[in-house]
């Protein structure tokens, strides 16, 4: 079948709920990705930071493989013997104290709210149901209904309410807006540390030093949601690192199974996540012995290959080089390790969708957000000649 023939399918069959690139893509390998006519194309995307390991990476491959061929589920109602090692070496990682296991990153973001809320109730003293969680303009956090309740994105919540209450939302990178926004009934501030669907907004310098401060001077629960910036992406394992400080519950999924299966966790201090009783939250899939080999493999490669430098080194580079393209349209460049956005002025004709429509043409998969922003975010084993090709047609696209 050809190229055409495939999006028939998908348009007469398909919910129209995704607006793609007209690419069919039926293979991949690295930062290469072929469609079915044998186009080759370099992946500037990383399936939104899920693919960091580069595509098909073999020792995940093989982890999944030997799993799946001798134990790929047994619900919680019984243990495995892969969880307890993905626990102890995802902890020790991350500096955690205790992880809870779920499969999508807007499971983890429902069990950050779920576990914020009850801790609020039974150790912060907080009255029955007046628990409210601060969050940021321009969020995303996924999907789900209580999820898109609290998004500032019309069209992500146009037409879906009611939507559940218990949500106050601040500027992003303001940490005053947060101290005055905080009241008795306070559980938790869930943020992104950079913010990736809103176009890579990075926050002022220092923001989450005086986020961390606040928080702890009232009580709060300080939730990271690092599920796009996390796992090297931004040039350190996790992108609190960059002030120094550790949240209370950090989210992470997309990378942390290399691309090769849904899997995500609620990283926290013993405090919080001690909170739930057995039955009180769960899932049948979460912490799957499947899921479990995948990650523990996918946590190895970035760290035993040596990705996370690697995004650091290649992502400044990468931005440098891309600061001295001169264009009246582009309005701001910016980024920090492999995740870059370029913003144009508003008004720009084509908007970022023409951008990269053209970038296709010349081999460069990549995404425009919110109409005039295209990101940059390749999987984090890319090499300097690598970027070098990329640059050359991104120049010849957006040069002056």
């Amino acid at each position: 079948m050809e190229t055409t023939e495939y999006i028939n399918l998908e348009n007469e069959y398909g919910a129209s709920n995704y607006k793609p690139l007209d690419v069919v893509l039926t293979k991949g390998e690295g930062i290469w990705v072929w469609d079915v006519d044998g186009n080759k194309y370099m992946d500037c995307l990383a399936a939104y930071s899920a693919v960091n390991q580069g595509h098909c990476h073999p020792k995940i491959l093989e982890a999944m493989t030997y799993q799946a061929k001798k134990l790929t589920l047994t619900s919680r109602a019984f243990r495995n013997d892969q969880l307890p090692l993905l626990y102890e070496e995802l902890c020790k990682l991350t500096n955690s104290h205790k992880i809870l296991p779920m499969n999508s990153g807007a499971e983890a973001v429902e069990t950050a709210i779920k576990c914020v809320r009850k801790w609020g109730y039974e150790v912060k003293g907080i009255e029955k149901d007046k628990a409210e969680i601060i969050v940021c303009n321009d969020n995303f956090h996924g999907r789900t209904l209580s999820i898109v309740g609290f998004s500032t994105d019309d069209n992500a919540r146009d037409n879906f309410g009611p939507f559940p209450p218990g949500f106050k939302i601040i500027p992003f990178g303001d940490a005053e807006a947060l101290e005055k926004a905080i009241t008795k009934n306070t559980a938790a501030f869930m943020v992104e540390p950079i913010q990736g669907e809103a176009g890579v907004i990075i926050p002022p310098a220092g923001y989450f030093k005086k986020v961390r401060e606040i928080c702890d001077k009232n009580n709060v629960v300080l939730i990271l949601d690092e599920i796009q910036t996390g796992l090297g992406r931004t040039g350190a394992l996790l992108a609190e690192e960059h002030e120094g400080i550790e949240a209370d519950l950090t989210l992470i999924g997309k990378a942390l199974s290399g691309g090769f299966y849904p899997v995500s966790a609620v990283l926290s201090n013993k405090e919080v996540l001690e909170i739930l009783k057995p039955g009180q939250h769960g899932s049948t899939f979460g912490g799957n012995p499947l899921a479990c080999s995948i990650a523990r493999a996918a946590l190895n490669a970035l760290v035993d290959e040596g990705m996370i430098k690697n995004s650091q080194e290649m992502g400044d580079y990468f931005l440098s080089e891309l600061k001295k393209i001169k264009n009246k349209d582009i309005k701001d460049i910016r980024g920090r390790g492999l995740m870059i956005a370029i913003e144009q002025h508003e008004g720009t004709e084509g908007g970022a969708r023409a951008i990269a429509e053209q970038l296709q043409k010349l081999g460069i998969l990549c995404k425009e957000t919110h109409t005039y922003t295209i990101r940059f975010a390749p999987p984090l084993i890319i090499k300097k000649e690598e970027i070098d090709w990329a640059l050359a047609r991104i120049r010849m696209v957006l040069g002056e």
